[in-house]
């Protein structure tokens, strides 16, 4: 389907499916919504510039309009051909997972290199020559097409592309397909949406389907043999000696992993500046994704020392005599990994804050909270991303299998509570602020403002600094 035999009369700008997006020139195509039907937002997108539209039924308007059957059904080629099919030009690189999509996304553009290879997450998306913001961590379709076309621009040849499970479930990558498709790790999350596991794992599942050639599967991950029906040629990383890349020893020191891979029975020793035995596997499983590709293990490892995650276990280092961590760490998966590397740390106290999302899987809360207060000296629960539902309502979910204790505070707002983790760390604690990563916003009741835990923490610190001298 081409946009210039649906309007040949037009000389169109942009596609659009979101009226408030729409600019002067676009054309606005009424796709289904989630929970609206976007032909009732037609007279916006025109008073925003739109001059034609693309419908599933007869409207009275004052522009073009071509009636279709489904226009989700041609959304996809729309894309394509306006953006003259960006993406037979890259190979695409998806990975999907509960835990570690984006460190294992930004390893594999650092180990190709971000000159040749895109990004595109949780953390924006970019390459050598621009960095983004985005909202979410998987775009919608007509966002990704324009974000292929600039990688493309850009010289790109590949793009390493995080893959939520709600991007398949709501067909946001319909049509796309991967090149090489890999996973970190599955637990029970996102279940406000898929209503059961097997449902969250079956789209997990959708990237293999999608994918041309190799899928990358960790061994030592409890829904491993879950996924392989839908993998046309697996390979593994673990800690098995069949793994097709074994990692047969390592050693976590204060500020660098050093670890022992086998790889077509050749031996690498390697050291890497990310911490954690989870991010030895994340390692694992960018260097298997770009193995598959041809790339050879000498070239890789000479970008080890250029890895770095924002929001992902991000020291904030001004100086004081403690330490602090930010990290997107939110699920039950996500703090037993974490919690495990800092409790094999020389520290004092742990201090953490963190709180739960709105309007998300309220189901593994109490499992949140419980894992928080065992593995914390003192916990500081706040908001995060609280949406429409109350705050207090959420903590005392988390509350739920430790009212008993006595090691937290409950402060609402997330700055104070930021702050106050600041102020009551001692020499040698470490402060953990977890739950948004590097994230830039808050979505509250009354809308989304912006926040970010790395500034706040910063922040803080030189307060605190500024009142101590």
């Amino acid at each position: 389907m081409k946009l210039n035999e649906l309007f040949p009369n037009l000389d169109i700008l942009g596609i659009k499916t979101n009226s408030k997006e729409v600019l002067p020139g676009d054309v606005f195509v009424c796709i289904s919504g989630a929970k609206v039907d976007r032909h009732d937002f037609i007279d916006e997108a025109i008073r925003n510039g739109a001059i034609g539209l693309i419908t599933k039924k007869d409207v009275d308007t004052s522009v073009p309009y071509v009636k279709v059957d489904n226009p989700d059904d041609i959304i996809e080629d729309l894309y394509k051909d306006f953006y003259n099919n960006p993406q037979d030009k890259l190979k695409i690189i998806g990975v999907t997972g509960t835990d570690g999509k984006t460190t294992t996304t930004t390893i594999i553009q650092t180990l190709i290199g971000d000159n040749l290879c895109g990004y595109i997450g949780t953390n924006g998306y970019s390459c050598s020559k621009f960095k983004k913001d985005t909202n979410n961590t998987t775009l919608g379709i007509e966002k990704l097409y324009m974000y292929l076309d600039e990688f493309v621009k850009a010289g790109c040849k590949y793009v390493a592309m995080e893959t939520s499970s709600e991007a398949f479930y709501y067909k946001r990558l319909k049509g796309i397909e991967f090149e090489v498709g890999a996973y970190t790790n599955i637990d029970s999350e996102h279940l406000n949406t898929h209503k059961t596991l097997e449902n969250y794992i079956d789209c997990k599942k959708q990237l293999f389907r999608q994918s041309k050639t190799y899928s990358i599967l960790n061994s030592n991950d409890k829904h491993y043999k879950d996924v392989l029906d839908a993998c046309k040629m697996p390979l593994t990383y673990g800690y098995l000696d069949t793994d097709t890349l074994y990692i047969k020893d390592y050693k976590i020191l204060p500020n660098k992993t050093d670890i022992t891979l086998v790889y077509n029975n050749e031996t690498y020793n390697i050291s890497s500046p990310l911490l954690g035995k989870f991010n030895i596997e994340n390692l694992s499983c960018a260097l298997l994704t770009c193995l598959s590709m041809g790339f050879k293990f000498e070239d890789l490892i000479k970008n080890l020392d250029k890895i770095y995650v924002d929001g992902r276990m991000q020291a904030i280092n001004l100086g004081q005599d403690f330490y602090c961590v930010v990290d997107y760490a939110h699920t039950p998966n996500g703090l037993i990994r974490l919690f495990e590397f800092i409790n094999s740390l020389d520290v004092n106290k742990i201090i953490t804050v963190m709180g739960q999302a709105g309007e998300r899987d309220p189901f593994k809360r109490k499992v949140v909270g419980e894992l928080l207060l065992n593995n914390s000296d003192h916990a500081i629960l706040t908001y995060e991303d609280p949406r429409s539902e109350d705050i207090n309502s959420i903590i005392d979910m988390m509350l739920e299998n430790v009212k008993d204790y006595d090691n937290y505070e409950r402060i609402i707002d997330r700055h104070d509570a930021i702050v106050r983790a600041i102020e009551i760390a001692e020499s040698n604690d470490i402060v953990l602020i977890l739950g948004k990563g590097n994230e830039t916003y808050e979505k509250l009741k009354d809308g989304t403002i912006y926040f970010n835990d790395v500034q706040e923490a910063i922040e803080a610190i030189k307060a605190r600094m500024n009142k101590e001298e």
